[in-house]
């Protein structure tokens, strides 16, 4: 008889401790709900896998973000996750949404446009990020960009995007001009105020993004460039020879030479032409475009930076030259 009363016990402990784990495996490990979603979380960039567990579970994609960063521990991939944006549904279990993760192929990934690229530069990051063939690199630079005549360059907005990986490039541009047109609206009065055209607007502010060492020279720069404008005066800017020289082998930016300045024959030549260009020669930041509604006043007509970058300006060709002698040729250590 106390064999059997072990026995009983024995199977009461067993199915005890079985429903326990169950319970545990539930309420660690599996799905949070059984209907299906469709959602996408987003992981941002440098976050680790402790962070990312804690947002799984507060968002309710898993029950415990303790289980899911055990997952990763185990694997070996606690700081393996690629950052991004994942379809995840609410019917997976943490099994389930560890997997999908540690792939390393987000649906949807991020890309930063610095500020002061040509239209051709970002299609080679997109290229890249998205694996696109030549000829649809080649449709970024002659189709997708070139369908309206105000948005030709300089209105592909230098931002952070997240960007599903399967979106066109003509999408892709459009979303880029769309976030162009979102954060310039704000300046459009302020430059009909001035009787200035946006489009002549954002031609003088991709000068100045080239231009500038920093944010803090451009509302100077601007002065200085609405100086020669307004005298009828050459430009004379390096970059935008360079935007008409094209892709060399240091890059789009590289130096450019004196024989550069007289055999480029091209409205964008501000040596050999007058006023700005015929359009932008790049997609300039918000400090480029208001430093060209807010520009510095100055009697200066002239500038260059030094080694550090520190700029002077001269408000005659002398003393640039000798701002040239000072801080270029002879430079005090």
């Amino acid at each position: 008889m106390k064999s059997i009363m072990k026995f009983v016990l024995g199977i009461v402990v067993v199915g005890m401790l079985l429903a326990g784990a169950w319970l545990a495996y539930g309420s660690l490990f599996a799905a949070p709900q059984a209907e299906p979603t469709s959602d996408v979380f987003i992981i941002n960039r440098n976050q680790d896998g402790s962070v990312i567990a804690d947002k799984l579970q507060s968002q309710g994609f898993v029950r415990s973000g303790f289980a899911f960063a055990s997952i990763l521990s185990a694997k070996g991939k606690l700081s393996a996750i690629a950052p991004g944006g994942y379809h995840l549904s609410k019917d997976m279990d943490v099994w389930q949404v560890a997997e999908k993760l540690i792939t390393g192929n987000p649906d949807l990934k991020w890309v930063t446009i610095p500020e002061g690229w040509r239209k051709e530069q970002i299609g080679e990051l997109l290229a890249k990020t998205f694996n696109w063939s030549g000829d649809d690199l080649k449709k970024w630079d002659t189709v997708y960009t070139k369908m309206r005549s105000e948005y030709l360059e300089g209105t592909y907005f230098p931002d952070t995007y997240l960007i599903p990986i399967d979106e066109s490039g003509l999408d892709m541009a459009n979303r880029m001009t769309r976030r162009f047109d979102e954060q310039f609206a704000p300046y459009v009065g302020g430059f009909a105020a001035q009787n200035i055209q946006w489009t002549t607007g954002l031609k003088l502010a991709s000068l100045i993004q080239r231009e500038a060492a920093g944010n803090g020279d451009m509302p100077l720069i601007a002065g200085i460039l609405w100086n020669r404008l307004n005298r009828g005066m050459k430009l004379e800017i390096d970059a935008t020879v360079q935007y008409a020289r094209g892709k060399a082998d240091a890059g789009w930016w590289a130096p450019i030479t004196s024989d550069d300045i007289k055999i480029i024959d091209s409205p964008y030549n501000t040596y050999e032409y007058k006023g700005l260009p015929p359009t932008p020669i790049d997609s300039p930041g918000l400090a480029a475009i208001d430093a060209t509604l807010h520009p510095a006043e100055t009697d200066c007509l002239y500038y260059l930076h030094d080694a550090n970058r520190q700029i002077h300006c001269a408000v005659t060709y002398e003393d640039h030259l000798a701002n040239i002698e000072t801080y270029l040729r002879h430079p005090q250590k």
